[in-house]
Formats: C-alpha cells, structure tokens, sequence
C-alpha cells in the first residue's frame, strides 16, 4: 500500500512560515478539555513563490485534550511583498509532551522531531498572482522557536 501511495503523491517544499506569538491566555477547562489562546504579533512567510508578513491579527485556540494532544484551529491574514491579501486558516494536532512543556515554559526551542505537530492549511485569496494557493492541498510540519511557531510548508501534488 505505501509503494502505491508513494507513485501518486509528491510533496514539494513551498514555503518556510514562522508566526510569532504573544503570551498564551488560558481560557480553562471544560468538558472538551483546556483551551488556550495564541494570538499572533507578526512573522513572515518565505518561498520561491511567495514572500509575506503575517498580520497581527489572528491566533491559535487550541484545544488541549486529556490525551495530551492539542487540537489546532487558526485563522489569520498575510500581505505579500507585492501587496496581496491572504487568508489562512488551518487545523492540526500538536503533542503535547514534556519537550513541548518545557519549550512553553522556558522559551527553549524545539526540533522537528521533538513532537508532532502538522498541520493543514487552506487558502482565500482575491489575487490572480496567488491562485496557485486555491487549487492545491498543503500540509506542514512545525516546531517551537521560542516566541513563535515554525513550520516547513508542502505543495502536495
């Protein structure tokens, strides 16, 4: 089955985007476990295809499991060097482990493989120049960096 999977897709690095976060809110506990708030105070989204700053408006509202997994829903907007707008949403899972505890608490980062977080993100854009972004599915894998979150972005074709 792999082999199969392996000669119909290809993942194509696209872009490298970094968002950085302002101090977590701590929503609480409910029955649908611990949410918390990351609202975004910038970054910047770099590829061959596209170059961007990601707007302070915007956040993560993750949801925190008892089974020690976040559930990630964001929603924000980037402008294009070239003055486009771009609204990404994505959802994803983050593991919340030790490394990761450590990295919120001290501002450490974290590698790649110190957790699992992937994401999916999907795009709305008005702009001609950025319909590339429409017609594909995207998935990227992320790390901490300390005041912001990383992730290494793939064309999936």
């Amino acid at each position: 089955m792999e082999t199969c999977i392996e000669a119909v897709l290809t993942a194509v690095k696209e872009f490298t985007y970094r968002a950085e976060l302002k101090a977590p809110v701590d929503v609480g506990s409910s029955p649908l476990g611990t949410r918390m708030f990351f609202g975004f105070a910038g970054g910047q989204v770099e590829g061959e295809r596209i170059k961007a700053d990601v707007l302070a408006e915007g956040g993560d509202w993750v949801l925190i499991g008892t089974d020690g997994v976040g559930r990630i829903d964001v929603r924000g907007q980037w402008l294009t060097n070239d003055g486009a707008a771009v609204f990404v949403r994505y959802h994803g899972l983050i593991e919340m482990n030790e490394t990761v505890g450590a990295a919120l608490r001290t501002g450490q980062p974290t590698g790649f493989a110190d957790q699992y977080l992937r994401i999916v993100p999907q795009f709305e854009t008005g702009d001609e120049r950025y319909a590339w972004l429409h017609e594909h599915i995207f998935v990227g894998r992320g790390r901490l960096t300390g005041d912001a979150v990383e992730f290494t972005v793939f064309r999936i074709d």
